[in-house]
Formats: C-alpha cells, sequence, structure tokens
C-alpha cells in the first residue's frame, strides 16, 4: 500500500463532525461487523463508531495490534458498505503504517473518522506527548477532512494526572484533533475536563456504573461511546444461553 494521496467523503466527514456539540453528545454504540452496524442505523443512530478490541475478538484476534492491518481495514470496508450512515473506526495507533498509509486505507475503506491512541498498543506505556502531537498533526497534514478523535490514555496506562491529561488534551487539539478522548476519566472530573480544554468537544465511554449518557450531556461532553462494552455484555448473554442448552433449555423461551 502506497502513500497516494486519497481524502475521506467530504460530506460524510463533515456531517461526523457536526453531531460533536458539547451538552448534545451524539451517542455511539460500539459494532464490531456489518450486521451490528445495521442494527445501530437502523435504529437511527446518525453515526456508526467500531470498537478495535471487539473486531479483534469477532474475528479472533487480541487485541492491542493483534489483527493484521489488512484484516483490520477490510473489516472497516465491510462496516462501511453496510451503513448510509457515516463511520468512525477505532484503529488503536494505526498498526504501525505511516500518517499518509493511515489516511489513504481509512478513506479506501469508506472511513469518515477515527480514533487514535497516544499509549502503545503492545506495551500499554504512554507515547511522549510531543511525539504524539507530531503524529496527530501528520494525520491531519495528510487528510484535512479526517474526524480525529485522540484518545488520551493517561487514566488507564499512565499516572493517571488530571493536569496531564489536559496538557495532553490541548497538545492534540492544537495538533488537528477534532475531539478528544480521555479514557478513564473519572466521572467527578469530567465537567472540570470539558471546561479546562475550553468547551471543545470531549468523548466520554460510558460503562457500567458510570454516567447515563444523558448525565454526561449534562456534563457538557460532546461525544459517548462504548468501547467493546456492548460486544462484551452479548456475548456473556449468547454464552448464558448456550450453557442453558445443557439442561435441556431453549433459547427462545426465556
Amino acid at each position: 500500500m502506497g502513500d497516494r494521496h486519497v481524502t475521506v467523503d467530504v460530506k460524510a466527514a463533515g456531517e461526523l463532525r457536526a453531531l460533536h456539540i458539547p451538552g448534545l453528545p451524539v451517542v455511539l454504540p460500539n459494532v464490531w461487523d456489518a450486521a451490528s452496524a445495521r442494527v445501530v442505523a437502523d435504529a437511527g443512530h446518525r453515526a456508526v463508531a467500531t470498537a478495535s478490541a471487539a473486531i479483534s475478538a469477532a474475528l479472533g484476534y487480541p487485541d492491542g495490534h493483534g489483527t493484521p492491518a489488512d484484516e483490520a481495514f477490510a473489516a472497516v470496508r465491510r462496516i462501511a458498505s453496510a451503513v448510509d450512515v457515516p463511520v468512525t473506526v477505532d484503529i488503536e495507533r494505526g498498526y504501525d503504517l505511516s500518517p499518509a498509509q493511515i489516511a489513504a486505507r481509512l478513506a479506501e475503506a469508506g472511513a469518515a473518522g477515527c480514533n487514535l491512541e497516544d499509549s502503545d498498543p503492545a506495551t500499554q506505556t504512554m507515547i511522549d506527548i510531543a511525539e504524539q502531537a507530531e503524529f496527530l498533526a501528520a494525520v491531519r497534514a495528510a487528510d484535512p477532512e479526517l474526524v480525529i478523535n485522540a484518545r488520551i490514555d493517561v487514566h488507564i496506562h499512565g499516572d493517571r494526572s488530571f493536569d496531564e491529561s489536559v496538557r495532553r488534551a490541548l497538545a492534540y487539539f492544537e495538533a488537528g484533533a477534532d475531539c478528544v478522548y480521555p479514557l478513564g476519566l473519572p466521572a467527578d472530573d469530567i465537567a472540570r475536563f470539558v471546561d479546562a480544554v475550553g468547551g471543545r468537544p470531549v468523548n466520554i465511554a460510558h460503562g457500567p456504573g458510570s454516567p447515563t449518557p444523558a448525565e454526561l450531556a449534562a456534563l457538557g461532553v460532546a461525544r459517548v461511546s462504548f468501547g467493546p462494552g456492548l460486544h462484551r455484555l452479548l456475548m456473556a448473554r449468547f454464552k448464558t444461553l448456550v450453557t442453558d442448552l445443557d439442561d435441556g433449555a431453549s433459547p427462545y423461551r426465556i
């Protein structure tokens, strides 16, 4: 795959970017294949997001750059082809591709946006802030239309410093990110974080015990996602259903 100049669909990217409204967040139930993407789109959601951990599990690979890039982008292509709404994809840290290759592969797969994280997927160590900002700026330069959601891993792989998370957020916005995603940020710090980054778009993940999408809206969040949570929830339910078959039960009578 070369570094030829290809950009994402301008209309789809514009629609996706416009959904990021602080206080009126876009809610993105993350998907893992074409079938789950259709369910989300058919339910009326105006965009579809993927979860790398869920796609990796569905394809039989470990998360953390365990999925070969060709297979990861092929999965994105199938998902984007299955729906008529913008698709934003979690590509971890780009599968060791160059920024130009990342931008080109996303465009060719039909994506309108992506998540890029600031920790090493293999070692789970934090990337230097200047290095990550340069990386994001290079992706932005490769495609001015791509909607970039910059994940901040300080609270899951770093020192859990609020101030460091804010520093990284501001640097990533300066580098061209459209939204920042402080994964693991404590609920009590969300409103303070939104304020610290000047009210610009912030993505917060919703999981068990965390604020609901409605509560996150009240905190000024612009994007709510679920990561691999829905896939894991459904797989746990599936395990219960098939386990109950050993007792002669019917999965259709619950």
